[in-house]
C-alpha cells in the first residue's frame, strides 16, 4: 500500500531500476508518515561513504508529538539496503552517470519501506515528448469511447 508518491520522479527521470530500502526512522516520524504528513517532492538519495541517504524529504510533525522532542522535518534519514546492493549503486551512479530518487513511501508487512530509483536525467525534449505520448493515449481512448 503507498504512502506518497514522487510524480516529479517520473516527470524529471527515466527510471532503470528499483530498489526497495528500509529506512532509520524516529517514533514521532512513523507516526506522522501514518496519517500521511510526508512530502518527498524535492527529496533526493545521497552516498555517503558505502551508505545511503534521503535528504530532502518532508516529514512534518504532529500537534500530538511528545514535547521534550524538538523535531526536524528534513533531517537526513539513512537508508537500509544490502551491501551487495549498494556496491552496485555506487558503481552506476559514479561511473555511469546516474542518480537516484526516491520514487515513493509504501508499506511492506507493517514497515515503512522507500523504493529508490536508478535514474537517467531527462531532457526538456524528452519531457515533451512524454506529454505528447500521454496526450495521445487519452485521445485515443476517448475516441473508442465515443466510437463504441
Amino acid at each position: 500500500m503507498s504512502i506518497v508518491d514522487n510524480r516529479k520522479a517520473f516527470h524529471d527521470f527515466f527510471i532503470e531500476e528499483r530498489y526497495e530500502a528500509g529506512m532509520v526512522l524516529e517514533g514521532w516520524e512513523v507516526k506522522s508518515i501514518r496519517a500521511g504528513r510526508v512530502q518527498l517532492k524535492e527529496a533526493y538519495v545521497v552516498l555517503k561513504g558505502e551508505e545511503l541517504f534521503l535528504i530532502g524529504a518532508h516529514i512534518s510533525a504532529l500537534s500530538t508529538a511528545s514535547t521534550h522532542v524538538h523535531p526536524d522535518p528534513t533531517r537526513s534519514r539513512k537508508l537500509l539496503l544490502h551491501s551487495r546492493e549498494i556496491r552496485k549503486l555506487i558503481g552506476k551512479v559514479e561511473r555511469a552517470g546516474y542518480a537516484l530518487v526516491p520514487l515513493d513511501l509504501h508499506y511492506t508487512r507493517g514497515k515503512i519501506k522507500a523504493s529508490i530509483g536508478l535514474a537517467r536525467g531527462k531532457k526538456q525534449y524528452d519531457k515533451r515528448e512524454t506529454e505528447r505520448e500521454r496526450d495521445w493515449a487519452r485521445e485515443k481512448q476517448r475516441l473508442m469511447r465515443n466510437k463504441v
